[in-house]
């Protein structure tokens, strides 16, 4: 086989590399996994702890991904200074343990922290994992195992409503955490035989743990506002002090983001139009997607009343929709440049959005009313979403596209937290069926406007990058060499 680049054999892969895919491909599956598969598990919750709040048991969902997001950053760094095999051990550690305390919780908060330890140890395994992948595969296989790896991760998203739904009704929910003790510990035993430790690089400045916990504590603050504003009164004092403790914290950690070497948030990167816009994008659309994602299982099982196995199987169409559109639109965004196909995808899924309040009723009619909305919210999604990724990064250099996607996706995972504690609040507890669909009807309002909102922000991107816009799967293969060049102590990770 020859290289495309220059007619030159591409080297061979070795069983040993496979290995490598293998340990790596498994803790990113692992991690993401958990991104979708406690939405299937929350119905379960529910009626397991029903001394307890929705707005508590949020928590289960919200506290994992204001942990991730907040971390993701800074264990990629981390990860720079001390070595990425390192990290990655320890995350899969930290993971499964945070796992098994899930499974075997007897209370809410005991499952939040479990929750929360899973979110530390999934910050610790994703950079790490692409790191050591990079650093084992020869430059030109690089672009194809990151894609390979990529969608591991894509896959574990789509299947994790109908892997969920399988496991919780055959087990209960506990399975949903116990699934990922077996994928850790082969991952974990086979990563101490195979995987090797890339070179430290300990010239790095020390990354601002600190702020990290203001970053936390902030967001922590401010989704515990808004999900208990309706049951405490949104003009009572505790909830004042909630968003109060958030602006404060918030403050202070935007002047340490501006001052610290290595700070979370890299403020100089949003000098760059459009990664300011994209994040922002990101942002306001993740309060919606996410909100979507929880919300249809509830209306699925709490208003139509199906099983847990028959709702994710019923919502599975949609990410398989988005796996196919997905390539194909990051392709055409290379040729044509983002904005036109962010625009189309906005207003499809809106469209799809808007079907659900049209035709969904109380009468369960999947194939006529849920499906063909389904399927046309995953066709917008698989051209949003992706491509959001892809033009935040499309204007920094190649050695800032690692911390640039980084950045993304804290913005992705921080706008799902508070789009979940929406949520909670909008659904609350409904007294009649005709009030449970009315409610949701309202949260599909409400989602259908976050991409509206979105959309018009990417109305300001640039028509066409000033350098050669790059696709998403170009983005995953620049992001690795920046993350690589870094590794070897080649280029700063600051300007």
């Amino acid at each position: 086989m020859t290289s495309a680049a220059g007619g030159a054999p591409e080297p061979s892969l070795t069983a040993h590399h496979r290995m490598i895919f293998l340990v790596t491909a498994l803790g990113a599956f692992m991690s993401s996994l958990d991104l979708s598969i406690v939405n299937v598990a929350f119905p379960a919750l529910l009626r397991t702890f029903h001394h307890d709040t929705p707005a508590s048991l949020a928590w289960v969902i919200t506290g994992y991904s204001i942990i991730f997001g907040s971390l993701l950053v800074i264990a990629g760094r981390t990860a720079d200074r001390v070595g990425s095999r390192k990290i990655f051990l320890i995350g899969l550690g930290i993971f499964c343990a945070g796992s098994a305390l899930c499974a075997l919780s007897p209370s809410v908060p005991v499952l939040i922290s479990g929750r929360v330890i899973q979110g530390i140890g999934a910050a610790a395994i994703l950079p790490a994992s692409l790191g050591l992948l990079l650093g084992a595969y020869p430059k030109e296989r690089r672009s194809q195992v990151v894609a390979m790896w990529g969608g591991i991760g894509a896959l574990a998203v789509a299947t994790g409503p109908s892997i969920g739904a399988l496991l919780i009704t055959g087990f209960g929910w506990r399975a949903a955490f116990y699934v990922n003790l077996p994928i850790g510990l082969v991952a974990w035993v086979l990563g101490r035989r195979v995987l090797g430790e890339s070179t430290p690089n300990t010239q790095l400045a020390p990354p601002d743990y600190p702020g990290v916990v203001l970053l936390g504590l902030s967001l922590c603050a401010l989704v515990l506002g808004i999900t208990e504003g309706s049951t405490w009164g949104w003009s009572s004092a505790r909830v004042l002090v909630a968003f109060g403790t958030f602006v404060v914290l918030g403050a202070l950690f935007i002047l340490r983001s501006r001052r610290h070497d290595e700070p979370v948030l890299d403020l100089t990167l949003f000098r760059e139009r459009a990664f300011s816009v994209a994040n922002l994008a990101t942002f306001i659309y993740a309060m919606g997607f996410f909100a979507m994602l929880l919300g249809n299982i509830l209306f699925l099982t709490g208003v139509w009343h199906y099983s847990i196995l028959l709702a994710g199987l019923a919502v599975t169409p949609g990410p398989l929709v988005v796996a196919v559109v997905s390539g194909p639109a990051g392709r055409l965004a290379g040729r044509i440049g983002f904005r036109p196909i962010l625009l189309t995808g906005f207003a499809i899924y809106a469209c799809g959005i808007l079907w659900y309040i049209e035709r969904v009723g109380l009468e369960r009619e999947y194939l006529t009313t849920w499906l063909p909305g389904t399927l046309i919210v995953g066709l917008g999604i698989g051209l949003t979403f992706p491509l959001l990724s892809a033009s935040a990064v499309s204007q920094l250099r190649p050695e800032r596209f690692a911390v640039g996607s980084s950045v993304n996706q804290t913005a992705r995972q921080v706008g799902g937290s508070i789009g979940v504690a929406v949520l909670v609040v909008i659904v609350a507890t409904p007294s009649s069926p005709e009030g449970a669909l009315n409610s949701f009807h309202h949260l599909w309002a409400y989602i259908a406007s976050m991409a509206v909102i979105a959309g018009t922000i990417c109305a300001f991107l640039p028509a066409r990058s000033a350098r050669a816009t790059p696709t998403p799967s170009e983005v995953d293969l620049d992001s690795a060499r920046g993350i690589e060049e870094v590794l070897d102590g080649e280029v700063p990770v600051r300007e």
